[in-house]
């Protein structure tokens, strides 16, 4: 008998199941056959003589051909998980991989290869999207153009794109003749050129009214869904959850809860969508409780942890003596 073996015959039943669950796991590499693999990611800036922490072990798995949102208020991460995943930075600590590509071991010449092969971005600003003087067409065309691909192949591949994207009338029209939403729609064809394995959009309704927000998401849904590309979208909005299987919410440089989207069948036999929020435990056991929870129950400094036969119960840190409040099952 191994020492694992006679260490888990030591155990009580209960613990014996979780030792071996454990175990288990660690046969297999964390996020192996994910697209995106973030573990234990850290990024650290220098800003004169301070060091800001803007991502603090954070934990991500996406997988191929899935299409989700990155929510989080300014400060949290999100826009720099996004530029790192982009290639546009590096990780200080921790692993990054995107296709098969560890982006902290990169070269500067070989994340510029990375971003024009592997990566499509949509930005907010029209203007960072699209050349003024090129139209329609001409943009789309660009990114091929700098791949070396020929003419002729060229201008048959964007005239797809701008098929897809219902553009194929305006593909002679530069920005400025286009809408908002038109130009949104431009950004995306450009961005899925080069056939890209991901494509990452920062606020891409960002600037645009509720109408064609909601038109550019269904767009993207159906893009995700006829070619198969993987889209994540970073956003400030946490409405964007309804436009989406799954929500990844990010706090204080880590991810701290996931909103999962599904379709049920109703008592009435009508099918309905339900969004069910989870807290996200990372690699290292570390759990965010969500605000609401902390501040309803009084949580500081330290709690009290019970594993109960299939959850955990936390309870506030009060003495003895005193009655317990209410508690949270983890």
């Amino acid at each position: 008998m191994s020492d694992h073996e006679q260490m888990s015959a030591a155990l009580p039943p209960a613990d014996r199941r979780v030792a071996n669950r454990s175990r288990s796991r660690t046969r297999v590499r964390y996020g192996e056959g994910h697209l995106i693999v973030c573990d234990n990611l850290v990024k650290i800036y220098k800003v004169a003589e301070l060091e800001v922490v803007a991502l603090q072990g954070l934990d991500l798995l996406v997988e191929e051909s899935e299409m989700l949102a990155i929510v989080g208020a300014s400060g949290s991460g999100k826009s720099t998980l996004l530029n790192i995943l982009g290639g546009l930075d590096v990780p200080s600590a921790g692993r990054a991989v995107v296709a098969g590509h560890d982006l902290g071991q990169l070269s500067g010449r070989e994340r510029t290869r990375y971003r024009r092969s592997a990566i499509g971005f949509v930005w907010q600003q029209t203007a960072r999207n699209l050349l003024p003087y090129l139209d329609a067409v001409q943009n789309v065309e660009l990114p091929l153009l700098l791949d070396g691909v020929g003419g002729g192949e060229r201008r048959q591949r964007a005239t797809e794109l701008l098929e897809r994207v219902g553009l194929a009338d305006r593909a002679h029209h530069r920005p400025q003749a286009l809408s908002g939403g038109e130009q949104q729609r431009v950004a995306i064809a450009v961005a899925l050129a080069n056939k890209p394995r991901l494509l990452l959009a920062d606020e891409p309704t960002g600037e645009l009214d509720t109408t064609t927000s909601e038109e550019i998401f269904e767009l993207l849904r159906r893009l995700n869904s006829e070619l198969g590309t993987t889209i994540v979208i970073v956003t400030h909005d946490p409405l964007v959850s309804e436009q989406v299987q799954r929500t990844v919410a990010i706090r204080d440089g880590r991810t701290s809860s996931e909103t999962l989207r599904r379709s049920q069948q109703a008592e009435t036999g009508e099918h309905e969508m339900v969004a069910e929020e989870f807290a996200v435990l990372d690699r290292a056991g570390r759990l965010q409780l969500p605000r609401a929870h902390v501040e309803a129950l009084g949580l500081e400094r330290r709690v009290r942890l019970r594993l109960e036969h299939d959850h955990i119960t936390i309870r506030p840190d009060v003495p003895h003596s005193q009655p317990e409040g209410g508690d949270a099952d983890g």
